[in-house]
C-alpha cells in the first residue's frame, strides 16, 4: 500500500512538474522585419543566426535583406523549426533605399526575383510623401497585385494613401506602423484599408514605464488581427539585442488576453503567409 501511494505520488508530481515546465514555455513569436543583410554574415553566420531563433523560441521569419543573397541563404536552407517567409528587397546597396522608387533597374530586379518562385512580398522599401507617385512604384504595386504579394512599406501616412490609390486591391505590412504615426490615425487607416496589417518594430510609445498604454491596449484588444511584431535587424547592433528585443513584445503582450495576445505574436502571421 506504501509502495502504491509513493508510486502515485511521484506520478502526480512528475506530471506538476511537466505542466509546470509547459506552462513556462516562452509564447512563440513570428518575427515578421527581418534583415540578413551582408555586413551581418561575416559577425552572425547563417548557423548562429538559426540558433538565435531557436534559443529565443522565434518559430518564423519574413527575411528581407540587402542585397536578396541574405533572404535566400535563410530560405533555402531550410531549417526545419524556422519558417522563413522571403520578401524581395529592392534595394543593392543602402543608397538604394533613397532612390528605388524612380530607378528602372530595380524594377528588373524585382522581376528577375520573383522569378525565383518563392517570394511572398516585397520590401522592406522606403517610400515617403509624393515619392510614391512615380510609374516605377505603381508598377510595383499592380505587379504585387498580379502576382498576389504583400509590399512592406516603410511609409508615411501620405504614401501609404498613394499606394493604394495606384491599386486598392495590394496588401500592405506597414512597417513600424508609420513610426511615430498616432494611435488614433492607425485606428483610421485600419477602418479605411482593409489590406493594411501593421508591423510593431522600433514602436517604444506602446508602452510607458514598462506597462502598455491604454490608447494602444484598445487598439490591439480592438484590432486583434491586424498586427504582427518585427526586430528590424537593420544594422548589426541589433542582432546583439535580438533577445531583448524578442522579449520585450513578450512583456507587453502578457498583459492582453491570450488570444489577443497569440494573434499579435504569430497566428497573423500564419494566417497571412501560410500557402
Amino acid at each position: 500500500m506504501k509502495t502504491h501511494f509513493v508510486a502515485v505520488l511521484w506520478g502526480l508530481t512528475f506530471a506538476w512538474g511537466a505542466t509546470n515546465a509547459q506552462a513556462a514555455e516562452p509564447l512563440p513569436l513570428f518575427d515578421a522585419h527581418l534583415h540578413y543583410n551582408v555586413e551581418a554574415q561575416e559577425p552572425y553566420p547563417l548557423d548562429h543566426v538559426l540558433k538565435l531563433f531557436r534559443d529565443n523560441r522565434v518559430t518564423g521569419i519574413l527575411a528581407n535583406s540587402r542585397p536578396n543573397d541574405g533572404t535566400r541563404a535563410l530560405y533555402e536552407a531550410k531549417p526545419k523549426d524556422v519558417w522563413v517567409v522571403p520578401f524581395i528587397r529592392p534595394y543593392i546597396v543602402q543608397p538604394d533605399r533613397h532612390t528605388w522608387f524612380n530607378d528602372p533597374k530595380i524594377f528588373a530586379l524585382i522581376e528577375s526575383e520573383h522569378k525565383r518562385g518563392y517570394y511572398q512580398g516585397i520590401g522592406e522599401f522606403h517610400l515617403f510623401g509624393k515619392d510614391a507617385k512615380t510609374e516605377w512604384v505603381k508598377k510595383t504595386v499592380d505587379f504585387a497585385v498580379a502576382h498576389n504579394l504583400y509590399l512592406h512599406a516603410h511609409s508615411d501616412d501620405e504614401a501609404v494613401d498613394i499606394l493604394f490609390a495606384h491599386n486598392p486591391k495590394v496588401k500592405i505590412v506597414w512597417a513600424h506602423t508609420g513610426f511615430t504615426t498616432a494611435p488614433e490615425t492607425i485606428e483610421k487607416y485600419l477602418q479605411k484599408y482593409p489590406n493594411l496589417w501593421g508591423e510593431l518594430s522600433y514602436r517604444y510609445d506602446v508602452t510607458e514605464a514598462g506597462k502598455l498604454k491604454p490608447a494602444w491596449r484598445r487598439l490591439f484588444e480592438q484590432y486583434p488581427d491586424r498586427f504582427i511584431v518585427g526586430s528590424d535587424t537593420w544594422v548589426n547592433e541589433r542582432w546583439g539585442q535580438y533577445a531583448s528585443i524578442m522579449n520585450g513584445y513578450r512583456d507587453w503582450l502578457a498583459e492582453l488576453p491570450k488570444d489577443v495576445a497569440e494573434k499579435i505574436a504569430f497566428r497573423n502571421a500564419e494566417r497571412l503567409f501560410r500557402k
